[in-house]
């Protein structure tokens, strides 16, 4: 087994770890199931990651976002790390072979969704790798009681019956003491094992603004700021307007959302990051696996549903540990938007099963079959076509999810892949017959290495200019190859997908559970009736309050947020006061020169006491006598 600080200085070039992290990793190591909660930023995977590479054998990560696994394998790819990622985009012949890679090759690292793993073929070829460890990220939807609770996830424990002896690693930024020891027990830890870092962020200053003009504050903050900043809005089309309102006031800034492709958010994202754009107006499609350093503001202008969430979002600003600030913008109608939200949140069950229905019959799954069939997810087709509202059907499909019955994809760009399927003899044989499209296949063969082992990520534009081309006459030749079993080409896709998790049952005879719809609603109103709660308090510390929802009691007050200030302005004012009262009453007894009063107020700055005897003065409240000495005579 290698040494971690090894590992860490040789992929990462950092000496020494965060901390926590060699805690959490030394517990891992010594083969026990851990929980590791780190806040945002806290460094997360680096605790998977070193303890994998320090052993023999393979990591299963299972994480829910197909765009951070993504982020993560394309990362571990730069440092030289071999790793995988299986997503429902994958084709079954691309996933057979990416998972024979996982038993026979020198994989490191296969992330993979808690969808996949109910899939027969996951399980079967995860009992024959070697896995040295499981990671659970996002572990706070294995949950109930997580904000983002997942039934998939439920499944991550039947990995323990395929990998009995392999210990298991979850980790999350944002868990309430309810759901730190319900992961524990729907993870089927032997032990239980916390580690916990304090979620203090003594460089953040917590801000709540009640205020009906959000825009002219928030163009202020970003005109005079250092550094750049999030603006988080509820809706793409705010997220448009806000962004060209702060360009008109000489603010770079650009907006982001899952509406727009693939490659224009991949272009804002790039542009945020680099600097080009200082603010980035965004909905919370952004910022998951960001790390950018120099943030100094978050903004959001509509309440978020969760402090779950306000706190990872607003957890984005002051990563470089130096002042930063999270600003909360509000009015009386955001508090009516959000129980609206939450009232429409929870459709009735006849328009839960008309959307269920309208899924079937647009995709044409008959009863009974249907399940692992993944599809592209087109919203607006499905709502034009059996008249159907779109905000019903988002809140509809969210609980068809939370009840298991499919799974949803926002949309990810995932490039074309292709990979030879003939050998050899049977390819050059084909050349021969076909010599028109000879030097096509030729072009393909040198561009990409490896075409022969594995699915390989094509760029039909390339292929069309090395080979003379438009790329539509690519794409119709890479289809005409596949036709004559010479290879499979998987075309780029950048739309939503959506995966039946279940055989498609009857929409008449669809079940939800009284109990399960009951129980949500109810812990969903608890977290609306919290960040309510902290919006409300504004006579106590905004970061305590915060910390006390997560169970970390008894923290000292930030003395930064508005609430501490407040406070702070209060008690000075007092104490100004008291000082006041005590100094007249001393000079109307006894007149004192300027310099002996320091010694007489020894509790109070210079500063301070040179303040109120100016006030005092300029009230006439005291006077100068001939000898130069305070009176109030």
């Amino acid at each position: 087994m290698q040494n971690p600080k090894t590992i860490l200085n040789q992929y990462w070039g950092f000496d020494n770890f965060r901390p926590l992290q060699e805690e959490i990793i030394n517990s891992i190591l010594n083969g026990q199931d851990t929980l590791a909660l780190l806040p945002t930023g806290g460094g997360k995977s680096i605790c998977f990651q070193v303890p994998a590479l320090c052993k023999d054998g393979i990591c299963i990560v299972v994480s829910p976002l197909i765009a951070l696994m993504h982020d993560q394998v394309d990362n571990l790819k730069r440092r030289g790390i071999p790793a995988i990622a299986i997503t429902s985009a994958m084709r079954k012949r691309e996933l057979d072979i990416a998972l024979d890679n996982c038993v026979y090759g020198k994989i490191k690292f296969l992330y993979l969704s808690p969808e996949r793993l109910q899939t027969e073929l996951a399980r079967v070829r995860i009992g024959k790798m070697k896995v040295n460890m499981i990671a659970v990220d996002e572990a706070h939807c294995i949950s109930q009681w997580g904000y983002d609770f997942r039934p998939p996830y439920l499944q991550v424990a039947d990995l323990r019956e395929i990998c009995p002896d392999v210990p298991v690693l979850a980790l999350t930024a944002t868990a309430i003491p309810k759901v730190v020891t319900d992961i524990q027990e729907q993870l089927l830890f032997k032990t239980k094992n916390v580690f916990q870092s304090s979620f203090v962020r003594s460089n953040l200053a917590y801000t709540v603004k009640k205020t009906e003009d959000k825009i002219s504050p928030l163009i202020k903050l970003s005109q005079q700021t250092e550094g750049s900043g999030i603006v988080y809005a509820r809706s793409r089309r705010k997220t448009m307007e806000v962004a060209t309102l702060l360009s008109k006031n000489n603010v770079a800034a650009t907006f982001y959302h899952a509406g727009l492709s693939p490659e224009e958010r991949t272009k804002r994202q790039k542009q945020w990051l680099t600097g080009e754009c200082k603010v980035i107006v965004a909905t919370n499609a952004f910022g998951m696996g960001i790390d950018k350093s120099d943030v100094r503001f978050v903004v959001h202008l509509d309440l978020p549903d969760s402090p779950e969430a306000y706190f990872q979002e607003a957890g984005r600003a002051g990563r470089d540990g130096k002042p930063a600030a999270a600003l909360l913008f509000y009015n009386p109608k955001d508090i009516d938007d959000l129980e609206r939200n939450f009232e429409a949140s929870f459709p009735p069950l006849s328009e839960i099963k008309r959307t269920y229905q309208a899924l079937s019959n647009m995709y044409e799954v008959p009863v009974g079959s249907g399940a692992g069939m993944t599809l592209i997810f087109d919203q607006e087709k499905l709502c034009k076509t059996y008249k159907l509202e779109a905000i019903k059907v988002f809140h509809s499909l969210n609980f068809l999810e939370k009840e298991g019955y499919i799974a949803v994809n926002d949309a990810v760009f995932t490039p074309a892949r292709l990979k030879m399927i003939t050998n050899n003899e049977t390819l050059y044989r084909f050349q021969v017959e076909n010599p028109k499209l000879e030097g096509f296949i030729k072009s393909l063969l040198r561009m990409y290495a490896g075409l022969f082992d594995e699915y390989v990520r094509i760029v039909e534009k390339d292929i069309a200019k090395r080979a003379s081309m438009t790329e539509l006459e690519v794409k119709r030749v890479l289809k005409d190859l596949e036709q004559r079993d010479l290879l499979n080409y998987i075309p780029q896709n950048d739309r939503p997908l959506f995966t039946f998790l279940l055989p498609r049952v009857d929409a008449k005879k669809l079940y939800i559970a009284p109990e399960h719809l009951i129980e949500r609603k109810k812990i969903t109103s608890l977290r609306i009736k919290a960040m309510i709660s902290y919006i409300s308090g504004d006579t106590v510390c905004r970061q305590a309050q915060l910390l006390a929802y997560f169970g970390e009691l008894n923290v000292e007050h930030c003395g930064v947020c508005d609430s501490c200030i407040k406070k702070t302005s209060h008690n000075k004012k007092i104490s100004r006061d008291v000082t006041t009262t005590k100094l007249v009453k001393l000079l109307s007894s006894s007149p004192k020169k300027i310099a002996e009063l320091n010694d007489l107020f020894p509790e109070i700055s210079t500063t301070e006491l040179t303040f109120i005897v100016r006030q005092l003065l300029d009230a006439g409240r005291i006077k100068f006598n001939t000898k130069r000495q305070l009176t109030t005579e």
